[in-house]
C-alpha cells in the first residue's frame, strides 16, 4: 500500500509529536499512530478537519499549533487502539472512519 513511502509509526506523548505530524504533512509520509485511547490530541484536528488552505504562491498549506506546513495530498494519517470496544466522543466521531477489526467467538459463529 505504502511500499515507496516511510511510514513514521509514533505514539501520543512523545515530545516530537508534532514536529513529526509536520514533517510527514510536507513530505507526504503515511504516519500510524498506535495504541490511542479515549481522548485523541487536539493537535490533530486540522488534519482531522481537512482544514488546508492556500497560502502564498498557491501553496496548499494547513497550520499544526503555532506553524504553518506546506500540505503534500499524499500525506495519510491512521490511528490503532489496543481498547476493545473504544468509546469515542461525538465531535472525535464525525472527523474520523471508525474500522472495527475485532474478530470475536460469536461473530466468526454468525
Amino acid at each position: 500500500m505504502h511500499k515507496k513511502e516511510a511510514m513514521l509509526m509514533i505514539k501520543f506523548g512523545k515530545p516530537t509529536f508534532l514536529r513529526d505530524i509536520g514533517n510527514a504533512v510536507r513530505n507526504g509520509n503515511p504516519v500510524l499512530i498506535n495504541d490511542v485511547q479515549d481522548k485523541i490530541d487536539a493537535g490533530l484536528d486540522p488534519i482531522l478537519l481537512h482544514s488546508e488552505f492556500k497560502g502564498e504562491g498557491g501553496v496548499l498549506q494547513i497550520r499544526l499549533g503555532e506553524t504553518l506546513a506546506d500540505y503534500d495530498k499524499n500525506f495519510r494519517l491512521y490511528m490503532t487502539t489496543k481498547l476493545p470496544n473504544p468509546h469515542y466522543a461525538p465531535e472525535v466521531c464525525i472527523k474520523v472512519t471508525l474500522i472495527n477489526f475485532t474478530v470475536t467467538f460469536e461473530g466468526l459463529e454468525e
